[in-house]
């Protein structure tokens, strides 16, 4: 292919290509299921149940951005939401429609890129768990616009992600975009101050609520780690 930068499309494959190749990695990571990934717990992240529970999230369509084994989708569509889940790795995606079938649960589970998608004012929610922490900044633009075009007016976007100084608890560490670039590394994931959330979401959603995570154990019949951000978003209504 000729290495010729003549649209933004090409400026991006270029960025990808000197970073790490996502699908292989991610394949390798959910392909041994009992290594102690505190996230592959079989239960919901305490803050999607929060608000299910508090009437905030009352089902409708979802849409969730990197779902792994599936464990948000399911709760969701268990709970009055009309699900489509997407992942980048296969080995995920198997072992979600597994779960799904174990609990009768009904997902639309795809196997693909979140940038292959293009929606349009179709979800009452898009649920992140953990993907936008491992964008790299160059496809972060395009992957809010997405999310801000997939909701419907008034609709909510929920996420989790990296909160800073919690790297001897598992977290992530806050880098700058550019050393991201400098580094040709986010180091595990990059993790996101509430100033830097808040400047890259404020445009376009309303923030109904940001907080840490609540810790959980493992007899918590939910997910819940201290070293993550959980934030509900919604989006503006016109008129």
């Amino acid at each position: 292919m000729p290495e010729t930068i003549k649209s933004m499309e090409n400026l991006l494959s270029m960025l990808d290509s000197l970073m790490r190749e996502p699908a292989p990695f991610w394949n390798k990571f959910y392909c041994n299921r009992t290594k102690g990934v505190p996230f592959f717990a079989d239960k919901p992240d305490e803050n999607l149940v929060s608000f299910v529970e508090a009437g905030v999230l009352q089902g409708g369509r979802m849409l969730e951005l990197g779902c792994g084994p599936g464990r948000n989708a399911i709760y969701a569509a268990l709970h009055g939401f009309d699900v489509d889940a997407v992942d980048l790795s296969e080995e995920a995606i198997t072992w979600a429609k597994e779960r799904a079938v174990e609990k009768n649960a009904t997902v639309n589970f795809t196997l693909g890129s979140v940038f292959d998608l293009s929606p349009q004012s179709e979800y009452d929610l898009v649920y992140d768990a953990g993907c936008l922490h491992h964008l790299w900044p160059h496809r972060r633009i395009g992957y809010i616009e997405m999310i801000h075009h997939a909701l419907k007016d008034g609709g909510y976007f929920g996420l989790t992600c990296f909160a800073p100084g919690f790297t001897e608890m598992g977290g992530a560490m806050e880098i700058s975009d550019w050393d991201v670039y400098r580094d040709r590394s986010m180091h595990g994931g990059q993790a996101y101050s509430k100033e830097k959330l808040n400047e890259i979401l404020g445009g376009y959603f309303e923030v109904v609520e940001i907080r840490m995570m609540k810790e959980c154990t493992d007899n918590d019949p939910v997910f819940g780690v201290p070293f993550l951000w959980t934030s509900l978003w919604r989006k503006h209504s016109k008129g």
